[in-house]
């Protein structure tokens, strides 16, 4: 038997952390933790096939192109059909919005049930998984403010301020969940043994100053020089370099050993290339909670009012000081 397994119960489980959580608030229902509960049933199933890999058949391209202009992989159907269905199973989910779809899915009779929306990227940096490499899923819970009446997409078009949990999960040597809902940031590694999450990372707090920066350098060329001045003073602050395509492998290293994670626009992509509403808005929520900031270069990303549900945007999100330093130097003149 493995150390962690006979330490078992010296460790908090996820649904034990989300009960515990809920009795702080003596007005709660239960519903909200049953929500939290199925994320993490979700990225179980998710896991559990991304370990089996080529073994199930599920590696590789589909022959199908995503809203987003990319070649869809297969674990990127099984990744959102899987979601889309553990927030069917609870009826406590209105609306679920993906990356992978271009438009949102009702998981109850025409989004009129269920007091919740979802948002969710299945499959973060699904061009890593022939080569075996790092990726995860991210998520954002928002409530829903109509009781009744279909809903359209404007009602999921909130800033990222509203967002009542945020978090995300990386199928990596180990299964980690992190997420917040505004009381912290906590992060669970899975047991596969006994089939649960623990709680191995409570509180997170983002080193700062940190050790990291993570961005596509092959784009150097292409950024505003002030980006590149920036770039530079990390190098000789002794910085050092980690990019591995996936956005939430490279964050979850920010988290924890602090610096920042860069996705700067370029004059091919002058509005950025990450999804504000999937990754840039939860993920925001998520380093905010442990002490850390995230902003376009020029405006907090969790006061952003989304214009569409695919909407990209710039990102610089990390440790407090990187993101005011990169904020300074993006600074208007006049």
């Amino acid at each position: 038997m493995s150390s962690l397994r006979s330490a078992a119960r010296d460790y908090v489980t996820l649904n034990r952390f989300i009960l515990e959580q809920q009795q702080a608030h003596p007005e709660a229902t239960g519903e909200f933790s049953i929500l939290l509960a199925q994320i993490g049933l979700g990225a179980k199933f998710v896991a559990s096939e991304m370990n089996q890999g080529a073994l199930a058949g599920v590696l590789g391209a589909t022959d199908d192109v995503n809203v987003q202009g990319e070649v869809v992989q297969k674990l990127d159907v099984l990744a959102n059909d899987t979601f889309v269905e553990v927030f069917r199973y609870i009826e406590l989910v209105s609306t679920v919005g993906s990356e992978e779809m271009e438009t949102p899915q009702h998981v109850s009779a025409e989004g009129q049930g269920g007091q919740y929306f979802v948002l969710v990227d299945p499959l973060d940096g699904s061009s890593n998984i022939d080569s075996n490499g790092t990726v995860g899923s991210i998520f954002s819970i928002r409530r829903r403010h109509a009781s009744d009446g279909e809903i359209d997409q404007s009602d999921l078009l909130r800033p990222g301020s509203e967002q009542v949990a945020a978090g995300y999960v990386l199928y990596g040597p180990s299964t980690m969940l992190v997420y917040t809902t505004g009381e912290g940031t906590h992060g669970f590694t899975l047991d596969s043994g006994i089939g649960e999450f623990l709680l191995t990372h409570p509180d997170i707090r983002v080193p700062d100053p940190g050790k990291y920066y993570s961005a596509n350098e092959a784009r150097y060329g292409h950024w505003h020089p002030a980006i590149q001045a920036f770039v530079d003073e990390l190098r000789q602050q002794n910085y050092s370099s980690r990019y591995s395509g996936a956005l939430v492998h490279d964050l979850h290293r920010v988290l924890l050993e602090g610096g920042l994670y860069a996705y700067p626009p370029t004059p091919s992509k002058p509005h950025g290339k990450l999804r504000l509403m999937y990754e840039a808005a939860p993920l925001a929520f998520v380093i905010e909670q442990a002490g850390g900031l995230a902003s376009t270069g020029q405006a907090r990303i969790l006061d952003l009012q989304p214009e569409s549900l695919h909407q990209r945007v710039p990102l610089f999100i990390g440790g407090r000081s990187e993101i005011e330093r990169i904020e300074a130097l993006l600074a208007p003149t006049n």
